[in-house]
């Protein structure tokens, strides 16, 4: 038990462990001290996850120069799209948890193997997700509860980001295949580049084409994106190294993968599917609400996502230890993670309580919509630290490919009690969107109690894939 213990980190050794974990370099997360091995894994993801979410703050930043109903069409667009994000999700997933095994097996040839399987049904996956979303653009925004203004003008902007949902799922998926190797920094670098490429393209697009230029822009920053992916991955970075022969598909591990992927997109449908619902009650309260709603929400994404990223570390380090036959460092890793990840969301949590007005309004210069933003802040981030712990207990059982048990959790505590608790709180009692806020906090706290109990039973450690 000797090489579990913590190792002291000074000033010195941490800008040394830093600089290692951007640079990329192998390491063998199945021995060692848990918390370098955390830290190793958790900056890269952190920054990764930061980058994503800087994609929305983008562009709700420069298209809130254009108004209030361009705002409008990218938040109920991205509701929708948050199905895609789950199919997305889910097969990374099932990716990660699969390679994360394989190489702690110590075994580089079939963790690059499944990693083409799965971008194989990736591919197949994303040809349908794409021409619904292009042949019915305006239906989807009119069943949101889009005003017939909204619709008529956001109806290209949805058009092109479901026509280009390629570059999503596959940046989602490769990224998900380099966590699981244990291969953060390129996940990173990946969103580093689609970001750059994002700052720098949407201001100039709007610019010309308007909402149609968020779109354009959006979507070649991730291609770019996807593109430094596909050049690790064909060069042999780290321990995944794909050659043409792996793309003839194997359908044992196609069927391993599914079994995992299809719970875990599920596991986020339900999620997403629940969020798309909260709002559409929110939709009941106008335009300026559902800006209102959509800049906290974009802001809360923004602080959460670099949690989300710690998490992953978690997921990683689960499934590579229980693949090497160590149960009890995945568990020890698990614990350690929660930990940091919950101090940190102290700080998100005093910061949203303190200052959150600033904040919303670096964003959006509306009074009323500023109003709604900040309100909701406040409300939302008092499950904060509930949230941090969650996710990471979440993730530990995705990484052991146990996808079915945060599933079950999630359709308990989104569609049995969010949503109708939602509905009764801000429609029938009256509160508006308050009641919604409420909903949000009651629900994600009871996720994360939920999923601890179940979590302490152990019975993700016996998973085999």
């Amino acid at each position: 038990m000797a090489n579990h213990k913590a190792t002291p980190i000074n000033t010195k050794s941490l800008l040394f462990f830093f600089r290692q974990a951007l640079s990329g370099e192998h390491q063998d997360y199945t021995s060692g001290s848990i918390r370098k091995a955390i830290f190793l894994l958790s900056i890269p993801m952190i920054l990764e996850m930061s980058m994503e979410s800087v994609f929305a703050v983008v562009d709700i930043f420069f298209v809130g120069r254009i108004g209030k109903e361009a705002v409008a069409t990218v938040g109920l667009t991205e509701s929708v799209l948050s199905l895609v994000y789950s199919v997305a999700i889910g097969l990374s997933m099932a990716a990660t948890a699969m390679v994360a095994r394989r190489v702690g097996e110590k075994n580089r040839e079939e963790a690059s193997r499944s990693s083409v399987q799965a971008i194989l049904i990736a591919l197949a996956l994303t040809l349908l997700v794409s021409l619904g979303g292009v042949i019915f653009s305006r239906n989807i925004l009119g069943w949101m509860g889009a005003s017939p203004l909204v619709v008529e003008s956001g109806a290209i902007y949805t058009r092109i980001i479901f026509g280009g949902s390629i570059v999503i799922m596959l940046l989602f998926l490769i990224n998900g295949i380099f966590r699981g190797a244990g291969n953060a920094s390129v996940a990173m670098w990946s969103l580093w580049i689609a970001n750059g490429f994002n700052i720098l393209l949407c201001p100039v697009l709007i610019h010309f084409y308007g909402l149609r230029g968020a779109a354009i822009a959006t979507t070649i920053g991730r291609g770019a994106g996807v593109c430094f992916q596909i050049y690790h991955l064909i060069r042999g970075t780290g321990s995944i190294h794909i050659v043409k022969k792996y793309f003839v598909p194997d359908w044992k591990i196609i069927r391993s993968l599914s079994s995992i992927a299809w719970t875990g997109t599920v596991q986020f449908l339900i999620g997403s599917a629940s969020w798309i619902i909260m709002a559409r009650i929110i939709a009941h309260f106008g335009s300026e609400v559902i800006a209102g709603y959509q800049v906290a929400i974009r802001v809360l994404i923004f602080f959460l996502l670099p949690a989300w990223g710690m998490s992953n570390a978690a997921a990683t380090l689960v499934g590579q230890n229980l693949g090497a036959g160590q149960p009890a460092r995945a568990e020890q890793s698990v614990w350690a993670t929660a930990r940091y990840n919950a101090l940190f969301m102290v700080f998100v949590s005093l910061l949203f309580l303190f200052g959150s007005q600033p904040i919303v309004h670096f964003m959006n210069k509306e009074a009323g919509v500023d109003a709604i933003a900040v309100e909701a802040l406040k409300i939302i981030s008092l499950g904060y630290i509930f949230y941090g712990v969650g996710m990471v207990l979440n993730n530990a059982f995705n990484g052991a490919g146990d996808t079915r048990t945060p599933t079950i959790i999630n359709l308990f505590c989104f569609w049995a009690f969010q949503i109708p608790f939602a509905y009764w709180m801000a429609i029938r009692l009256g509160l508006g969107p308050k009641g919604v806020f409420y909903a949000i906090v009651s629900a994600e706290s009871t996720i994360t109690i939920v999923a601890l109990l179940v979590f302490r039973r152990g019975r993700w450690k016996k998973i085999k894939i």
